[in-house]
């Protein structure tokens, strides 16, 4: 017994997996485009936004303990809903990772075409869709080693970037404050919460963390203090050193109005190769992720044709894969920018709060006090789900 406990992983390294999962390339290209529209107050909005995934996420770990079973969001959702609502859970949170990765190839062509300016953005991104996919299907994976180097790629510029655009801080810029009203800062919740998807990554790891009960809700909180603090600071410096007007002209790779205010290149070229390895790097391991979830959720399917191709192994993890790229190739033809944050909110949101119901069901949770977490969690996912409906309405 005490062997098997040796070889689990302890807070600081499940600490590390939540961070890897939250921290991606989106925060350097979210960041100008919200600061165009809500103004210097987008501060306030990441911060509103880490507190409600804090609430979302401790829920998560609560349900994640009490169920540590495979299959997750069905597992959890199943527990009040019966098998119908666990498969529309699962079903939810698989088509808010499509969605969601067919923006990160989205951001990879904006990206990219800096180093290949006569091709369009849209063949750069099939192109890297296509490649990423293909590799996964050959069954060319990240080390953990490539891991830890694309986090390290991903927090070194944020620190950087941070630093620089304090030497450069200007308070003016902070005027005016809420040029959009104070509704603008719980509107840009339904972008701001893609930074942070994710975190249930670390509520996976109950079985394999030392002392899950206390040690997986301490690693949840690290994580999300340590995200929610690189997002803050870096976000803060980035429109205290930027004027309002470059991010309203230059809404895209937040590389771009910074080169307007800085004149050390290699510094920008760092932060651009970094946000590339960003998205490379996660739009990589994610596919094959959601392949394995995929499989997964075909299992709990109770049709004799999805058995039948499982018992063949016509549908195998390969084939999985493929099909995942097929998923995040139609939602990258389907989706406009606003639209891939919105849809990839509304289906991710969904899926956590159905998970979450299942604790309201638990009489123990109500006596232990949990569930004034849980409503908490509930109550902040279902303003950031209206908004995202609302923004949706808004573009059609």
């Amino acid at each position: 017994m005490a062997g098997n406990n040796s070889e689990k992983i302890g807070v600081l390294t499940a600490t590390i997996v939540g961070m890897n999962a939250m921290i991606g390339a989106g925060i350097f290209t979210i960041s100008s485009a919200l600061a165009g529209d809500v103004g210097p107050a987008v501060i306030l909005s990441f911060l509103f936004t880490a507190v409600s995934v804090w609430f979302m996420a401790q829920s998560f770990a609560r349900v994640a303990q009490l169920f540590p079973q495979e299959g997750s969001f069905y597992t959890y959702a199943r527990q009040w809903g019966g098998h119908s609502i666990g498969l529309l859970a699962n079903g939810l949170y698989l088509v808010g990772m499509f969605i969601a990765m067919g923006l990160l190839a989205h951001s990879a062509g904006q990206h990219l075409i800096h180093y290949a300016p006569y091709t369009s953005e849209h063949h750069l991104g099939i192109a890297t869709l296509i490649i990423l996919t293909v590799l996964n299907i050959m069954g060319v994976s990240l080390s953990s080693l490539g891991q830890q180097i694309l986090i390290a790629f991903t927090v070194f510029p944020l620190v950087i970037t941070t630093v620089m655009c304090l030497f450069k801080a200007n308070p003016a810029n902070l005027t005016p404050f809420l040029p959009g009203g104070p509704i603008s800062v719980f509107k840009a919740t339904r972008v701001i919460a893609f930074s942070f998807f994710g975190f249930e990554a670390s509520a996976s790891l109950f079985n394999v963390i030392k002392d899950p009960e206390q040690n997986l809700p301490r690693a949840l909180t690290y994580s999300l203090f340590a995200v929610a603090g690189l997002y803050l600071a870096f976000v803060a410096a980035l429109v205290l050193a930027v004027p309002l007007p470059l991010f309203l002209q230059y809404p895209g790779p937040v590389a771009i109005p910074l080169s307007h205010v800085f004149k050390s290149q290699w510094i920008l070229e760092c932060i651009h190769f970094s946000s590339i390895s960003a998205i490379l790097g996660t739009l990589h391991s994610m596919i094959w992720a959601s392949g394995s979830l995929l499989l997964s959720f075909t299992k709990k399917l109770r049709c004799k044709s999805a058995q039948k191709l499982l018992a063949n192994n016509i549908l195998n993890q390969k084939t999985a894969t493929l099909l995942i790229g097929v998923s995040i190739f139609t939602s990258f033809q389907i989706f406009s920018n606003e639209m891939f944050f919105y849809c990839t909110a509304i289906c991710l949101l969904a899926a956590y709060t159905l998970s979450m119901i299942t604790l309201l069901f638990i009489p123990s949770e109500w006596k232990s006090g949990q569930n004034y977490i849980t409503i908490a969690g509930i109550a902040t996912a279902m303003l950031i789900f209206y908004f995202s409906i609302n923004g949706i309405v808004a573009s059609l």
